[in-house]
């Protein structure tokens, strides 16, 4: 091979960078390729090459041909090695994945209103609206009041005074990023979107609106500040399964969790004395381990609240469909037509008081199953001291606790609730079947199920959109 081997060999060796060859590979590989004796550039090499000084000689221009080669490589990085530029790169694209949510960039979204689980579909559609534009959502207000209509009346309360903050960002880290309004560098960068309502405006309009804004000259704005409609009513885009990633983020503060940890207590603290007194009375001897072990309840979301019976009357007329609303007389007769339910049990009825017209919730249930409201428990103080949202936000995590829960399909809160419930047995690894046969059973009491009792529910997580749990269903997989 004549010297000009040198040539081909540069084009290999300024390859190194990015392959692993080590330095003895790369002298073999020069050695036998380069034919010494006819290189007229190196005839002073034409010794014996088992001369050990000739043999260092060449190890001296090798080590110059590489040096001569390989420099250029890391010119463009200020002499930094190879391993440490790798290094910073990894760390980078680590980052870049950990943080996959622009941080510099922000989406605004108006005060989020109605009922606490609208709210929270309100609350991860305005996410993964802005996962959608690559941008950190500031965080939203919530509304502590029921008075959605009467904007003036309602009071608007921060989402880390109901939600941890910190642990949503940690739980949803690189999927979706909650920004406080202290993290804008310049407040006056901003841009409007404004959402589109009416029959007009379509799924594929307002996907198209947002596609838009994800480009320039809207994505060069350090906030898109989206005006109009509640975030609730937005047109849906996402699958069920992205919503069900960030309903896991959402984390109770400690304050609202330790109450609902009072209430759950209270009802099992009940059910335990209660069956010792039966067992007693029976001359049945309850061993203590028995007694030590978590004592199971019923929770049942009772819809019988006057705002609810005038949407779902109205509800039935629009969709003719006649499974939505059910009386007290009807609820009461499912629930305890359960098969399989082991009595004695207590019942906790979650029921909004302040709207509740029908005072005698508690009678006429069936032997074995013992009935108990706030009241009845004592804990209306804790209720009490508490707005209408948090007040709402206890209720559902007694219920979402429930060994086993009843609640209406075309409820929002019902329906997150067995959302939550079919994600915790997928995430267990708990088979799926329905009803008393798996964990966690839900059942749907106005639809009619066996034995007269109500239908077994669980979730499809397959859906390609939440519009059946935004605004119910009666087709519940079971």
């Amino acid at each position: 091979m004549a010297c000009a081997s040198f040539n081909h060999l540069s084009i290999e060796l300024r390859m190194f960078g990015s392959k692993s060859y080590d330095f003895p590979q790369m002298v073999l590989k020069i050695e036998s390729e380069m034919n010494w004796s006819n290189c007229k550039h190196l005839r002073f090499f034409r010794c014996h090459l088992n001369s050990l000084t000739c043999k260092c000689l060449a190890l001296v221009v090798i080590a110059l041909v590489l040096r001569a080669v390989l420099l250029p490589s890391f010119s463009g990085f200020g002499g930094i090695g190879q391993n440490h530029f790798l290094l910073i790169h990894n760390r980078s694209l680590s980052l870049n994945l950990e943080f996959g949510i622009r941080k510099d960039k922000f989406l605004e979204v108006p005060q989020i209103v109605w009922g606490l689980n609208n709210q929270k579909i309100a609350f991860v559609r305005a996410c993964l609206t802005a996962r959608m534009l690559n941008r950190t959502l500031l965080m939203p207000s919530l509304s502590a009041s029921l008075f959605y209509k009467e904007i003036d009346l309602l009071k608007p309360i921060s989402f880390d005074k109901v939600f941890q903050f910190q642990r949503f960002n940690s739980l949803c880290n690189g999927f979706v990023q909650l920004g406080r309004y202290s993290d804008i560098l310049n407040r006056t960068d901003v841009v409007e979107l404004l959402k589109g309502s009416g029959r007009k405006w379509t799924i594929e309009r307002d996907l198209d609106q947002l596609r838009l804004f994800s480009k320039d000259p809207y994505d060069a704005y350090e906030i898109i500040r989206i005006v109009g409609k509640n975030p609730f009513l937005w047109h849906d885009h996402w699958p069920v399964k992205d919503y069900v990633k960030v309903f896991e983020c959402l984390v109770l503060v400690d304050e609202i969790s330790k109450e609902a940890d009072r209430i759950v207590s209270k009802i099992r603290e009940i059910g335990r004395a209660m069956r010792s007194e039966i067992g007693s009375s029976q001359n049945i001897v309850v061993s203590e381990t028995s007694l030590s072990q978590p004592v199971p309840y019923l929770a049942v979301h009772m819809r019988i609240e006057k705002d609810w019976m005038i949407h779902c009357k109205k509800l039935e007329q629009r969709s003719n469909i006649f499974e939505i609303c059910s009386s007290k007389e009807e609820i009461i007769e499912r629930v305890g037509n359960i098969v399989g339910l082991e009595t004695p049990m207590v019942v906790y009825l979650a029921v909004a008081d302040s709207l509740l017209e029908d005072s005698s919730i508690l009678n006429g249930w069936k032997e074995g199953l013992i009935p108990f409201e706030k009241k009845k428990l004592g804990l209306v103080g804790i209720y009490s001291k508490y707005p209408y949202l948090i007040q709402s936000a206890i209720d559902y995590e007694v219920c979402l606790r429930a060994d086993v829960f009843v609640g209406n399909s075309f409820s929002t809160f019902s329906s997150l609730i067995v959302l939550e419930r079919t994600q915790q047995m997928i995430r267990m690894g708990v088979s799926g079947s329905c009803g008393m046969d798996g964990r966690w059973p839900s059942y749907a009491y106005n639809i009619l199920g066996d034995s007269k009792g109500p239908r077994p529910w669980r979730t499809n997580m397959s859906h390609s959109n939440l519009r059946a749990f935004s605004y119910g269903s009666n087709d519940i997989s079971c």
